[in-house]
């Protein structure tokens, strides 16, 4: 058993009868009565964020979890299939366990979540930034650069995402995974 003093970002835990992974915390002492941790978890399963404060010293029960490294291959009915590139074993996951998965292009490297007892997929994690090529938007109007004004353009994946105005059908662009935001235009 591990107490709060062990938490940290990326933890997994048994909480309520779900697993959770912790995405942030703060460790908080008040002037006033007993300190505590103020943390964000992330369900494994559902995906949904909740927000719990533990109490210091409480006792959490940490769950091992394993990240291994997966190319996206395709998507058919039965959700996201992945291959291991070592093993070249198939790996089949839900499309909700994915967060923005429609900015994942075919050969893309994706970080998997195992539950190590079981050997289990959890959860698929992308890349902090993807390139793709935009295969449309509409063309911006020359001049019109004076405020940080934004345009929808799709992505050759289909992912629709809001890019500044001086980008063009054709181009190249790194969005944000995260935030599904525009990062920089880049040079192919």
């Amino acid at each position: 058993m591990a107490t709060t003093a062990d938490i940290k970002n990326g933890l997994c835990i048994k909480f309520k009868s779900g697993l959770y992974i912790i995405t942030d915390f703060q460790h908080v002492k008040p002037g006033k009565g007993p300190a505590f941790v103020r943390t964000k978890m992330k369900n494994v399963v559902t995906g949904k964020t909740i927000d719990n404060t533990f109490s210091s010293g409480h006792k959490i029960d940490p769950v091992r979890i394993e990240r291994r490294q997966h190319q996206f291959s395709y998507t058919d009915d039965f959700g996201l299939n992945f291959m291991d590139t070592n093993t070249w074993e198939s790996v089949n996951l839900p499309v909700e366990s994915v967060d923005n998965a429609d900015l994942m292009k075919e050969g893309e490297m994706v970080e998997i979540l195992f539950l190590a007892e079981e050997e289990r997929p959890l959860l698929c994690e992308l890349a902090a930034h993807v390139v793709l090529e935009v295969t449309y938007t509409e063309p911006g109007i020359k001049g019109d650069t004076a405020t940080n004004a934004t345009k929808p353009a799709t992505m050759e994946t289909g992912a629709e995402i809001q890019v500044p105005l001086f980008i063009n059908q054709g181009d190249t662009i790194k969005v944000d995974t995260r935030t599904r935001s525009y990062v920089e235009r880049v040079k192919v």
